[in-house]
């Protein structure tokens, strides 16, 4: 069985450069599970982070999506794809994510490295490794239009009344997000059309080792609030200038990421630039909880403090015990 490593846990953790440092011992490549980052030109705000003047780099080979090949960014001569894979102005899902990643990691696992999956984004993550029964249920436009003419509150009433386990299942932030709520009833709508209530689980089997990466409250909503401003000093607003030129909407999908969608009242000048940052890192705090929220209720991962000055020593001990199981570890 194929060896798959995932780093997750709440953002501004370090996930990445812990990533890049065990790519690097353990002969592998990372593979981005952040939702945030999959949008072209969307660099500043969603914390890629790259090396200046970084260009994604693309393979010769058939790991074709929408008919062009997948790219990889390369960082202290690791690979790092799921970044830019789809254009700011497009839709994307979790659906084409899977699609893209599994080619990812399946050409990964060819030429013998170890794949790496690291991000926040918990469903990215449980769909690789678990399988999302529903994610191939297609789209249905007509019922879109008619449930986008309603409030949150009358969508979250009627998904109650079709499917009140999976209305009861969600949380509070889903229950006022008009995108999810819509996905939610037409999931219900579909299931209830075809009859059908169980899918097989559409997912290859992996030898998983989960690391988590965590700090107490107090400490990581200082480092979320240093990180913002971080991205504002790095030309944030630049780049929500170049993307409006390029075409991109306020309403799009990408531009709903956080840090974008709060910058909109700023740009369109009915808040100061001090609420507009204020906001941002309120929403990048609440958003940090509600990962946490996630995590822990997956029994499976293996908690590692960063306030810790040895805790990446640890987690290289722990990885290397998991991979030298058949495997001759590349120190």
């Amino acid at each position: 069985m194929n060896k798959l490593l995932i780093i997750c846990g709440p953002t501004a953790t370090g996930k990445t450069r812990l990533g890049i440092s065990l790519a690097k011992k353990f002969n592998g490549e990372i593979v981005s599970a952040d939702s945030r980052q999959v949008f072209v030109g969307m660099d500043i705000g969603t914390g890629k982070d790259l090396p200046a003047n970084s260009k994604l780099q693309t393979l010769n080979s058939k790991l074709g999506f929408r008919n062009s090949d997948l790219g990889f960014y390369l960082i202290q001569g690791i690979r790092l794809w799921g970044y830019d894979l789809v254009s700011p102005k497009d839709e994307f899902s979790v659906s084409k994510y899977l699609r893209c990643v599994q080619k990812v990691i399946g050409d990964i696992e060819k030429r013998g490295k170890l794949p790496i999956l690291v991000g926040g984004t918990g469903l990215y993550i449980k769909g690789v490794v678990d399988g999302i029964p529903t994610v191939d249920i297609p789209r249905n436009k007509k019922l879109r239009e008619n449930l986008e003419k309603l409030t949150a509150d009358e969508m979250y009433e009627h998904l109650s009344q079709i499917d009140s386990f999976r209305a009861g299942a969600m949380n509070s932030s889903d229950k006022k997000n008009p995108r999810r709520l819509i996905r939610a009833i037409e999931v219900a709508m579909w299931m209830i059309d075809n009859s059908q209530r169980n899918f097989p689980q559409n997912k290859k089997a992996f030898n998983t080792l989960f690391i988590g990466l965590s700090a107490p409250s107090g400490y990581l909503e200082k480092k979320i609030n240093k990180r913002v401003e971080a991205r504002i000093d790095m030309g944030f607003e630049k780049e929500v200038e170049n993307l409006i030129k390029f075409g991109v909407d306020w309403n799009d999908q990408s531009m709903m990421s956080l840090g974008y969608r709060q910058w909109r009242d700023f740009a369109e000048g009915a808040v100061e630039k001090e609420r507009a940052v204020s906001e941002w890192k309120k929403e990048e705090r609440k958003y940090a909880k509600r990962q946490i929220t996630w995590w822990k209720r997956d029994g499976r991962i293996n908690w590692f403090d960063i306030r810790e000055a040895d805790y990446p020593k640890k987690v290289e001990n722990l990885v290397k015990k998991w991979y030298k199981v058949n495997n001759v570890a590349k120190d």
